[in-house]
Formats: structure tokens, C-alpha cells, sequence
């Protein structure tokens, strides 16, 4: 195919986008949106996977059994998540256990919120309500991704996500009805997780800058993602006593949006370098269970090979 073809394809195929067509995973794509398809959805896994550890370190301090048990669901989902990505992500080309190295070897990318350790039991609480809410933003935008394999599977990740989220807004409402010391450990937990929130959907980037957006990988600009996110979350967090540590933060009725201050970008494009808070922690531990479980994988690639030299005979 001549380069003029290749460009007049990729023309019809931006039309077709922006008409809402929708792509399988067998059809024809630009080098270009598969590229994108694997850069997005492989950092959406390998958050997913990190996400779980925040909160893993506090399976073992939750103060009663049924919060125990609600956590070690929430991980399992989690985990669940990237695996249902991964897949996808080979779909498009690229092996699981290529994002895994590229993971374990600090060249992969994860979420900004999952690179901050958690101090207190309130910090489960809020990644659960907060973290996750930002996410389901994301997420249900992403429901209307022209990559229709991805579209359909966050049908099932929204579903659960939101159960998440619940679960974390009970966590907070119980510590804000109750003792002194706990509504104090919710509002600390707040204060110090409001900074990455507030970077969660990233900066407010010109839709004709936004490949992603272009492309309709997303369905929204950053800065709409973060106006939804304000718009649902803090009358929710007003009502059950919290302050929002940002004075600036307001809405206005005028412009019809909620006013903030300006987040650290900074934080953010040290984190985009894996060079967090617990950036290191995080892929240390990854890359130890990854070791540790490698007989496990040698075992079933083993399996595998003979199952396969027997379907040959």
C-alpha cells in the first residue's frame, strides 16, 4: 500500500470515529490508534494491579471482621481488573508478561494515587470512596470508547467500582459519627490526599492536544472529568462534616464550574517518572511477588508444552 493510500485510510478511519463507529479487535486500525489503545489500557491495568497495594497493607489492621472481609473482596476486584486489561492489551499485540517486565522494571506507568503510602485505617476509607469515585468518572466515560473490546469491558469494572466506592463512603461515614480521634484521623487522611485527587484526571489539555480524546480512546476532556468529579463529591464530603482543604475552592454559578486552586504539576510529572513518595516501595514489592510466583508459571508453562506435544502425536 502507497503512503498516499495509508493516509487516505487513516482519514476514513478518523471519520468513521468521529462518527461514533466503534473498532473490534480484528478490524483495521492506524499503527497509530493501536499504539495509543496499548499505552492507555496497559497503564489502566497496571493500575489496577498497583492499586491493590495501598490498601493490602491494611487487610491484617481492619478493625472488624466484616471490614476485613470487605477490603479482601475489594483487592480481588481489583486484581480481577487488570487481568480482564491485560488481556485486552494482548489482544492489540502487546504479551502480558511484556507489560509486567516493562512493570517490575519501573518503565511501566501506574496512576498518580497509587505512588502515596497510607498512614491510617481513614486512608482506606478515603482511596476507597475518593480514589475510586475519580476513577468512575474516567470510567464511565470510558464506556463509549471507540475500542468497543474495552467499551464492554468496563461495563463490568464500572459495576464494581461503584460497589467500591460505597463501601469506602460507609468506612467514612462510620469514623465521622464517631469518636473525636476518628472524625480527626478522616479529616488528616483528607487533607493529605486532596493534592493527588485534584491531579487524578490530569491537566486541563486542549481537546486538539488530547490524542486520546482525538481518537475517542476517552469521551471527555480532563478538565470535565474533574468538574464532574467536584460536582458530585463535595457536597457528599460537606454533608458528612469534612472540610475541603482548598480555600480557593468555590463554584461558580456564573461560570458554571467549580474554581480551585492550582494543583502541583510538579508532583504529577515526577510520579509520570515513577519517582513518588512510594514509587520504589510499590515496584520493589510487585517485582518480589512477580519472583517469588515465577515456579508457578514454569509449572504451567510445562503443562502447557505437554499438553501440546501430546495434541501433536
Amino acid at each position: 500500500m502507497t503512503q498516499e493510500n495509508e493516509d487516505a485510510r487513516v482519514v476514513e478511519f478518523r471519520a468513521y470515529l468521529a462518527a461514533g463507529g466503534k473498532v473490534e479487535a480484528t478490524d483495521w486500525m492506524p499503527d497509530g490508534y493501536r499504539q495509543s489503545l496499548i499505552r492507555f489500557i496497559e497503564m489502566h491495568a497496571n493500575s489496577e494491579l498497583m492499586g491493590a497495594l495501598p490498601e493490602r497493607d491494611w487487610i491484617m489492621r481492619a478493625p472488624t471482621i466484616h471490614r476485613k472481609l470487605a477490603l479482601t473482596a475489594k483487592i480481588q476486584d481489583e486484581v480481577g481488573h487488570a487481568e480482564l486489561l491485560y488481556r485486552l492489551v494482548e489482544d492489540l499485540g502487546k504479551p502480558r508478561s511484556a507489560c509486567l517486565d516493562d512493570l517490575i522494571a519501573g518503565k511501566g506507568k501506574f496512576h498518580n494515587t497509587f505512588h502515596y503510602a497510607t498512614k491510617s485505617w481513614a486512608d482506606v476509607g478515603i482511596i476507597a470512596w475518593l480514589v475510586d469515585a475519580a476513577a468512575i468518572v474516567s470510567q464511565h466515560a470510558l464506556r463509549d470508547s471507540s475500542y468497543a473490546p474495552y467499551a464492554r469491558t468496563m461495563q463490568k469494572i464500572c459495576w464494581e467500582e461503584s460497589f467500591h466506592m460505597m463501601h469506602g463512603r460507609d468506612m467514612i461515614i462510620t469514623m465521622m459519627n464517631g469518636t473525636n480521634a476518628q472524625r480527626e484521623m478522616v479529616q488528616e487522611a483528607l487533607n493529605r490526599w486532596w493534592p493527588a485527587l485534584m491531579v487524578f484526571h490530569g491537566p486541563a489539555t486542549p481537546a486538539e492536544k488530547d490524542k486520546d480524546l482525538q481518537w475517542r480512546i476517552k469521551a471527555k476532556a480532563n478538565e470535565e472529568l474533574r468538574q464532574e468529579f467536584l460536582n458530585v463529591q463535595v457536597p457528599r464530603l460537606r454533608e458528612v462534616g469534612l472540610v475541603l482543604p482548598d480555600p480557593e475552592l468555590r463554584y461558580d454559578a456564573e461560570q458554571g464550574c467549580w474554581l480551585y486552586s492550582e494543583p502541583n504539576w510538579d508532583d504529577l510529572r515526577a510520579i509520570s517518572r515513577n519517582q513518588g513518595p512510594a514509587s520504589a516501595e510499590r515496584i520493589g514489592f510487585r517485582r518480589l511477588s512477580y519472583e517469588d510466583g515465577q515456579w508457578v508459571r514454569d509449572v504451567m508453562h510445562k503443562q502447557q508444552a505437554a499438553l501440546r506435544a501430546a495434541n501433536i502425536a
